[in-house]
């Protein structure tokens, strides 16, 4: 059960990655925009670094 928790959010972590760092490299806005987008994804990083955690934690016990 375990590892399909970390599977899982491997797959949130590429998708997060592959969506959100892409357009920051690439984008042809202003810089304000890549700040933007950048701060979202760290936020989304975030998040998906305290869910993972917390639901791992919750296994163990």
């Amino acid at each position: 059960m375990k590892w399909l928790v970390h599977v899982i959010f491997t797959f949130f972590y590429l998708v997060v990655t592959f969506f959100g760092v892409g357009p920051v490299l690439l984008a042809d806005g202003v810089m304000k925009e890549r700040v933007m987008i950048s701060i979202i994804v760290a936020g989304c990083y975030l998040v998906l670094i305290f869910l993972h955690r917390i639901i791992i934690k919750r296994m163990k016990k």
